[in-house]
């Protein structure tokens, strides 16, 4: 089957050729969540939602192995990943292509960045990943022939996972694009961090929340998403997200390990209210293990195998390249048209006009220079302690005030429910 943009991007085909059907349901792990959640309520100065062309002008990192991941999730028809006539996977390759060349249309210049070796310490969790991958596997079997569709199509999703293969297919694509990319030593997180605090690009981008943990001053989400998801991209600050909490980074690091990360299982029963109560009241994850396992009552347990020392220093000392390595030196080419054209509609089965097309496009953006940003032209100024000391008693009776809120609505809905009580 030919193919070229999903059923969402295709407004111009006639109703009886739209075959395609982008379906984004890519779900945030539960780490993840909680810690955007924490920040969300503790600092809400710390997050910015806007519009993706907000970021025109900027170079942003990107966190590739978790963008490949999502596609091979997300884009998919009537339920399937997509596949070419020889029944390759083509999912990884659409979103990358077209999702790229959002980010290029709305003047954005993306580099991105591909896991290399995982840590020693995260082959355990990789493990686990891969056990459960298998059982989910074996889930999908069952359910293809017992379950409904609904139930076939979860577990297919829960099976996914990027392989050498995808890597290097994205690698090859990027390249004939014209657009940058890295391996990095490591973590893709870690390395898109450095990069960022370098000021060789404006952010990291990834939905992965441990990205912060590797001292990214700003992590954008959303950004490789599908438009028609309409999800506005996250724009977190580091910064402000340490000054909500009231922690330095190391204290943040702690908290985020107790709520579970790439490395580590969190404690069961420690959830976000807990995590951030805990630090706050010992300090350290050291005091914090300490009180767990001095506590009579046994109220929480420390995992048997939790090395928490480990995960901090990966986080701390990740193995990255500097920013002032060779590698680091990006460049943005005219994309080359017969090389995207053989790869994509030759050898994947992709829609010529429109890869041609989007390749005209591509080249007409690297070619006309973009408008610099205003902040370019200026630098900020640092604050005063006064000015600190006056934005954060705002921050705190900023909290202050939204917690009396919550108190006050859960009082009305506990009053107006007994009410109901009383009057059956």
């Amino acid at each position: 089957m030919k193919y070229g943009l999903p059923l969402t991007c295709q407004p111009d085909l006639p109703r009886s050729h739209r075959k395609l059907r982008l379906i984004e349901t890519w779900e945030l792990s539960a780490s993840a969540s909680k810690l955007y959640h924490v920040i969300a309520d503790e600092a809400p100065d710390a997050i910015k939602n806007g519009e993706i062309k907000n970021h025109f002008g900027r170079k942003v990192a990107i966190d590739a192995s978790m963008s490949i991941y999502s596609f091979l999730i997300a884009v998919r028809s009537e339920g399937q990943q997509l596949m070419s006539d020889t029944g390759e996977t083509t999912s990884h390759l659409m979103g990358m292509f077209y999702r790229t060349l959002r980010m290029v249309d709305n003047g954005i210049k993306p580099l991105f960045v591909f896991d290399g070796a995982p840590p020693k310490l995260k082959s355990g969790e990789l493990a686990k990943r891969f056990a459960r991958k298998n059982e989910a596997k074996e889930q999908h079997e069952e359910a293809k022939e017992t379950g409904t569709a609904e139930e076939v199509e979860r577990f297919s999703r829960r099976t996914v996972r990027v392989t050498r293969e995808h890597n290097e297919e994205c690698q090859r694509l990027l390249k004939l694009m014209g657009i940058p990319y890295i391996v990095a030593p490591t973590e893709a997180e870690a390395q898109c961090a450095v990069l960022a605090r370098a000021g060789k690009v404006y952010a990291a981008a990834s939905e992965d929340m441990d990205t912060l943990c590797f001292n990214s001053p700003i992590l954008l989400r959303h950004l490789t998403f599908s438009e028609q998801r309409k999800e506005p991209i996250q724009e977190i600050h580091l910064d402000k997200a340490l000054v909500g909490l009231h922690m330095d980074r190391n204290q943040f690091i702690d908290m985020c390990i107790l709520l579970g990360c790439d490395y580590l299982d969190p404690i069961p029963k420690v959830g976000p209210n807990t995590a951030l109560k805990l630090i706050r009241e010992h300090g350290s994850l050291e005091k914090v293990v300490e009180a767990i396992e001095n506590d009579p009552k046994k109220k929480y347990v420390i995992p048997e195998d939790w090395p928490y020392q480990d995960a901090r220093e990966l986080f701390l000392n990740p193995d990255v390249r500097s920013a002032d390595d060779p590698l680091c030196d990006f460049k943005w080419d005219s994309p080359d048209v017969e090389g995207l054209v053989q790869f994509l509609v030759q050898e994947k089965g992709f829609n010529e006009d429109r890869v041609r097309n989007s390749a005209q496009k591509l080249t007409k953006n690297v070619k006309v220079a973009q408008q610099a940003r205003m902040e370019g032209f200026f630098k900020p100024i640092p604050k005063t302690d006064e000015e600190k000391a006056s934005l954060k008693r705002k921050h705190d009776e900023k909290i202050a005030e939204s917690r009396k809120k919550k108190k006050e609505e859960a009082k009305t809905k506990k009053e107006n429910k007994a009410k109901v009580h009383a009057s059956t």
